[in-house]
């Protein structure tokens, strides 16, 4: 049995208690352990849990130079454009909190977006220290996820060839499945698996429709999301969909 086939359904209330929650769980993950790996994710629905570390009590409770950063995905554009998901991050929190800079793991965007994924998923590797993923030694302590409108987590789109990729860890993606219509680079499932935690956020009630489809277990890519450890679906109420 997977994770995948039996996630947690975490409801709370609004969007502060979704950032105080996945704080929380967060913190848990990476203070026991000589060196964490946390995966962000781009997007509005981690700005209020980004927001949350910048600022105490969390602050004061992130052993920030034991911490490595790495992204999910970002589009492919310069850290300087407002689409960067690094940059969002780096605003919300990563600036403004005692990270070392070489905890903090872009996605290169002074070449070529194929170089830029090959030269991701050799960062990854010389992180983890092998080219193989070992399902006893997660890549992550703990991996953030967002939901599409369109069902897709990280830039893994519906029909896009990224969904069938098992070797890889990180790919170029040259056409996104919906706005903003930039390149992407994103991890792979594989990659994006081996985690001790993966906690999907869902912060709205618009995302209340997708949701319900993908709980239901529509072939849509959150859906073939999984996690060696804990997988976690923390959901506003708003957003919970009837059961």
């Amino acid at each position: 049995m997977t994770a995948a086939s039996h996630p947690q359904i975490v409801i709370v209330a609004d969007a502060a208690a979704l950032a105080q929650t996945a704080a929380r769980r967060l913190v848990d993950r990476i203070t026991n352990t000589n060196r964490a790996a946390v995966c962000l994710t781009g997007g509005s629905s981690p700005l209020g849990l980004y927001r949350l570390l910048a600022q105490d009590p969390w602050r004061g409770e992130v052993p920030w130079d034991r911490v490595h950063w790495f992204m999910g995905d970002d589009r492919f554009v310069p850290e300087s454009d407002p689409l960067s998901n690094m940059a969002a991050a780096k605003r919300a929190f990563l600036d403004s909190v005692p990270v070392p800079p070489q905890n903090i793991h872009a996605v290169a965007t002074d070449t070529d977006l194929q170089t830029a994924a090959h030269r991701y998923e050799d960062e990854l590797k010389r992180f983890y220290g092998a080219d193989r993923l070992d399902p006893a030694r997660p890549l992550f302590d703990f991996v953030l996820m967002g939901l599409g409108p369109d069902g897709h987590t990280a830039s893994l789109f519906p029909r896009s060839p990224a969904l069938q990729e098992s070797q890889r860890w990180v790919v170029g993606v040259p056409e996104a499945g919906m706005e903003p219509f930039v390149p992407r680079v994103t991890l792979t499932f594989p990659a994006l698996a081996s985690t001790h935690e993966m906690l999907f956020l869902v912060d709205n009630a618009d995302k209340r429709q997708i949701l319900g489809r993908v709980l239901a277990g529509e072939d849509l890519p959150a859906h073939r999301a999984s996690a060696e450890g804990d997988l976690v679906w923390l959901i506003v109420q708003a957003a919970a969909p009837e059961r």
